[in-house]
Parts: C-alpha cells; structure tokens; sequence
C-alpha cells in the first residue's frame, strides 16, 4: 500500500499584474489557510516521507508553510516545473518515478489537475479541491510504478473552510 496526499496551493494573489502566472505569490487568505492545513495536518500525525510540489511560486510558498507545520526539511522537497500546468499523465509520470522506499507521497500542484487525478485514482468524484485542500487517497500498490487510474480509496478530503 502507498498513500497519495495531493494538496492544491493556497489561494494566490493577482495584486502585481506585472507578475507572471507562475510568479504570483499567495495573498492574505493564503497564507492564513496554508498554517492552518498544516496544522490540520500536524494534529493526524501526517507525515509523508516525500514532498513534491510544483515550483511556482504560489505552490513553492504553500510548501514552504505547510512542511513546516508537519517538520519536513524544506530543502528536500523536490520542486518540479512539471507539475505547473500538468495534466493527469504528467502527473502519473511524476509519481510513477518516486522511489519505492517512499511509502507516502505529498504533491503540491495546481487545478483542475489536481481535482482530476483525484477523482481519476479512486471511486470517489469530487467536483473541486479548493485553494488549499488536501486530498488523500490510499493507493493498492506496492510500487509508485504501478499507479493507475481506480488504484486507490479516498481516505480524507479536507479543505480550509471546514477547518
């Protein structure tokens, strides 16, 4: 068994409309829920052996909090440009490529990706991660490899709203 938290960014700010999509850093909102999903986290005892996260900057910034709250050294987070922009295939390539000695994997990333590959591993359908929400599937494979659609159960699905 493997667990799959995947976590879409905290809400982002569009105040510097100089910025890049990729630039834009989390606004106010953001960075009140981002503590509070970590800290939501911290209190289920959740703590992944690996983090992934799309390295734009909303989702670096959402990381950064968040892997604090759970005392996951930031500097080994893995950052990828792969997941800004992703769609489900890239993102099962990405997993598909964690190392096996990792049984629980946390992606930071974007929507609608995120929303899809949720409801693509399990029977569950949600129609939206919110800015900020965690969903966690456990996953009936033994290797990241072997990561297909319908391979999992949702075991939680939480977001800052009903924290």
């Amino acid at each position: 068994m493997k667990t799959l938290y995947l976590v879409r960014h905290a809400k982002s700010s569009w105040k510097h409309p100089e910025l890049s999509d990729f630039e834009r850093p989390l606004n106010k909102r953001g960075k009140r829920d981002a503590p509070a999903i970590g800290q939501y986290l911290r209190s289920k005892d959740i703590k992944p052996d690996i983090i992934i996260s799309s390295s734009a900057v909303r989702a670096l910034m959402t990381t950064k909090i968040i892997s604090k709250s759970l005392s996951y050294p930031f500097n080994q987070v893995v950052f990828s440009r792969d997941i800004y922009e992703a769609n489900i295939s890239s993102l099962f390539k990405t997993i598909s490529e964690v190392n096996n000695k990792f049984n629980s994997t946390m992606m930071v990333g974007h929507n609608p990706a995120m929303t899809d590959l949720a409801n693509a591993l399990t029977n569950t359908r949600i129609d939206n991660i919110p800015t900020c929400g965690v969903y966690c599937a456990e996953l009936d494979i033994s290797s990241w490899e072997s990561i297909s659609e319908n391979c999992g159960r949702m075991i939680f699905f939480e977001y800052p709203k009903n924290i």
